[in-house]
């Protein structure tokens, strides 16, 4: 299947869930991407990536979360075992048609890739993450069981983008129920680091007002994974897909994905501005 998939009602236009067949020759081809969405946001903020993947040649696929891309009040609805079993359906769906697949996340994206890889440590070929978020330092979180209790929204934390005229598809407000399912699988994810043992290259701003960069020391601390790759964005904010530094983190990927599936004595060809652990 190649661009959007059928559209779901009351999706918000532009928030659909896409993907493509692979294209490619030899290993690209056979090779898969799985990319998931931030928390409040839609597959909309990973398109351009996904669109760059797939002329590499690389299959891609890019679900819409349970709770998102429709009302900020479906996401109150939705559950953190709900977004893992999406992505779990998604992996499947396109390993079906690959010899490999690599899963991606931005942001929340990111939390639920990590999972993945916790619970299916043997299934995926490499994670690649943009800004994952696996705690928060914001002094209002703190008071997120209350005001959950209180209201089911607050302040939206959507289009965090430097890049002037881009805004993100997302949600306009902050679904407290939903954010303490997030805290939920923070915790579990935190708790499970130590199983991550695939391959990473994580992407992570230096200046994001959403998730700080400590979630990236965190996560970075806490895998076993011998081959972790660390690229530091300089000119982009949280939705860096979006932004400035988007170019680099799609180049930089599939050189990553190409050096993990290169035929044997093919020399390695590195990330522009890596820095490997």
């Amino acid at each position: 299947m190649s661009g959007p998939t059928a559209p779901t009602p009351d999706v918000m236009p532009g928030a659909e869930p896409f993907s493509f067949a692979g294209t490619g020759t030899g290993a690209d081809g056979r090779t898969g991407v799985l990319l998931v969405h931030g928390f409040t946001g839609t597959p909309m903020s990973m398109r351009p990536w996904g669109e760059h993947l797939a002329k590499e040649g690389f299959a891609v696929r890019c679900p819409l979360l349970p709770g998102h891309g429709t009302r900020w009040q479906d996401a109150n609805l939705s559950t953190h075992d709900q977004w893992t079993t999406a992505v779990g359906e998604a992996f499947d769906a396109l390993a079906a048609h690959c010899d490999r697949v690599f899963v991606a996340g931005l942001s929340m994206g990111g939390t639920l890739a990590l999972r993945f890889a916790e619970l299916r440590p043997d299934d995926l070929a490499g994670l690649m993450l943009v800004n994952p978020a696996l705690l928060t330092q914001r002094l209002d979180a703190k008071l997120l069981p209350l005001i959950a209790r209180l209201t089911g929204s607050w302040a939206p934390i959507a289009s965090d983008i430097k890049k002037p005229g881009v805004v993100e598809l997302a949600y306009p407000k902050l679904p407290t129920r939903a954010m303490m399912q997030l805290r939920q699988l923070w915790a579990a994810t935190r708790a499970d680091l130590v199983r991550v043992t695939t391959p990473v290259i994580v992407f992570h701003s230096a200046e994001d007002h959403v998730v700080e960069p400590i979630n990236t020391q965190v996560m970075l601390d806490g895998i076993s994974s011998a081959d972790t790759t660390e690229v530091v964005l300089r000119n982009s904010y949280h939705v860096a897909t979006l932004d400035n530094d988007g170019p680099q983190i799609f180049a930089g990927s599939v050189d990553w994905i190409r050096a993990r599936t290169a035929a044997p004595g093919t020399p390695p060809s590195e990330s522009p501005a890596a820095e490997t652990r």
